[in-house]
């Protein structure tokens, strides 16, 4: 369908890297997205930037407005509200899933994914905001581990696709919450090995929260429509 490289089907890779700009803000939201100039960026035919694009449309990270071209989706404090109760909903499902069908690898992939995230605050904590990508990567690998054994991989996508939507206001600014983030980690992590559904749901709860409001109080969430 798509040519290839030695790195994999070229059109995957410029859905991914197109994804990724939007998702880490070096796409603005808002901005139009030019064909002709995203061909030299992401050294692409136009055909494979557009078939991306139309992709990412679906996913509501980008808009086609009128069939006027593409832009960058819009951000409001409405919809990362709307946002945040989703996540609540699908990860909160989908970790009791995991936590009453997890096995001993289970245990160890979460007990994994925590080392690895948890040296990441570490050194955000100490102001080593160069790693914040990589903070924010490690984040995502330990939500994506805890609800790993849930049995459902449109559970997953589902998942996949609003963590990132809510990443993308997270990333707007660096949102850092430091200690009291880490300790929801932490907290997280026991819920689980303990087998604690109700807790593990009940912090999980609050730590997406504390997220949105963290957000929102500092006023620096884009309200572009």
């Amino acid at each position: 369908m798509y040519p290839r490289t030695e790195s994999g089907l070229v059109g995957q890779d410029v859905y991914r890297s197109i994804r990724r700009d939007i998702i880490f803000g070096r796409l603005d939201a808002g901005a139009r997205l030019r064909l002709e100039r995203m061909k030299t960026d992401y050294g692409a035919s136009v055909s494979t930037i557009r078939e991306a694009l139309s992709r990412l449309a679906t996913e509501g990270l980008v808009e086609a407005p009128g069939q006027r071209g593409f832009a960058v989706a819009g951000m409001s404090d409405a919809e990362l509200r709307e946002i945040a109760d989703l996540r609540i909903l699908v990860e909160g499902h989908a970790l009791g899933l995991s936590i009453r069908a997890g096995d001993t690898e289970w245990e160890g992939a979460i007990v994994s994914a925590h080392h690895k995230l948890s040296r990441m605050e570490d050194r955000m904590a100490a102001g080593d905001t160069a790693v914040r990508e990589t903070w924010k990567q490690y984040d995502w690998e330990f939500h994506q581990a805890l609800i790993l054994a849930c049995g459902s991989r449109a559970l997953m996508e589902v998942h996949g696709t609003v963590f990132d939507k809510y990443l993308r206001y997270q990333m707007r600014r660096l949102t850092y919450r430091g200690a009291t983030a880490a300790a929801e980690h932490r907290a997280l992590l026991t819920a689980a090995l303990d087998r604690d559904v109700i807790r593990a749901q009940s912090i999980l709860r609050t730590h997406i929260e504390g997220g949105v409001a963290d957000c929102l109080g500092a006023g620096r969430v884009a309200t572009e429509e």
